[in-house]
């Protein structure tokens, strides 16, 4: 699923930023070719829950569609609490027909 190999990507970015390999994430996005706010995007999923995040990597489809987009995970990722991202992504995943 895409939001899972962007949940990859976000990890190998922050490793990338932790060894210091890149000084920054305004670096990181001119390497890479995107946007200094599509980095901080894919950064914040790193922020997620580890439950949800390992919820995310075991998702399947079978219609071809990917049932949460990363788009839809923004309003989660607006709260740092791990308890209220996980009712936020229940209610979500509910919404998207996973529960």
């Amino acid at each position: 699923l895409r939001v899972a190999r962007m949940l990859a990507v976000a990890h190998g970015m922050a490793a990338l930023l932790d060894a210091g390999r890149v000084p920054n994430a305004a670096e990181l996005a001119q390497r890479l070719g995107f946007s200094r706010a599509r980095v901080s995007q894919l950064l914040d999923l790193t922020l997620l829950a580890p439950a949800i995040q390992a919820e995310l990597l075991a998702l399947t489809t079978e219609t071809g569609r990917d049932p949460i987009a990363e788009r839809d995970l923004r309003p989660v990722l607006r709260h740092r609490c791990w308890a209220d991202q996980q009712t936020a992504f229940d209610d979500l995943a509910r919404d998207a027909g996973l529960r």
